[in-house]
């Protein structure tokens, strides 16, 4: 399974059945996405940043909320949960995607606002793979992130929706991140490639590197 970033809260996901793009972004962002294709595109939220499924070619089934999804030979599970720390008052709500991609678990938070209820964690279940949201303003910031890794327990960390020189809004940059979970900083790579076999025995950060365009 490879893993690439494409900016904000969109990766590429490529399993041996099937291509996977989370939360596709408009232009707005100051991120460029290109021009993508896949097999399934997963939406955790309508807001424009995350919900930009026309700017991925091909035919994707698109995932748009909370429930149990086959598609293309990945099984793919919804898990309502809040955009913000109040129940959704503010921004409304959000959904939390665990995929099981070539044997491995990866989960995509979206723009979780809020550290996980025994209930969500225990839908969520084990996760090799987490795609994180670390910058704050929108989503959760650097301390809540890292309590809920310690929830979770992963094997892989990647960050992602956190302030970088393409990204068009103000968010906490990802070292704040790793300072409060007390890893180094990594050197970003462009690809990140897992099998099974190479997960890691426990906890480790993984920073993707933004295709400048």
């Amino acid at each position: 399974m490879d893993i690439r970033w494409l900016g904000h809260a969109c990766f590429v996901i490529k399993g041996g059945s099937a291509t996977i793009i989370t939360d596709p972004y408009s232009p707005d962002t100051g991120y460029s996405l290109g021009k993508p294709e896949a097999d399934i595109v997963t939406v955790s939220h309508q807001h424009p940043g995350h919900a930009y499924v026309q700017g991925v070619g091909g035919t994707p089934y698109v995932v748009g909320g909370p429930g149990e999804y086959e598609v293309s030979g990945v099984l793919i599970i919804g898990i309502a949960t809040f955009h913000d720390g109040e129940n959704g008052q503010k921004m409304g709500r959000n959904t939390v995607y665990v995929m099981d991609v070539d044997e491995i678990s990866v989960c995509h938070l979206g723009d979780l606002g809020h550290t996980l209820t025994p209930a969500q964690l225990e839908a969520i279940h084990n996760v090799d793979v987490l795609l994180l949201p670390v910058g704050g303003v929108s989503t959760i910031n650097a301390t809540t992130a890292a309590q809920v890794v310690r929830q979770l327990e992963p094997k892989v960390v990647v960050p992602m929706h956190y302030q970088t020189s393409a990204s068009g809004r103000e968010l906490e940059p990802v070292g704040k991140f790793l300072k409060e979970i007390g890893g180094e900083q990594t050197t970003p790579q462009s690809k990140l490639t897992f099998t099974r076999s190479t997960l890691p025995t426990s906890s480790q950060v993984f920073l993707c590197q933004y295709p400048e365009r």
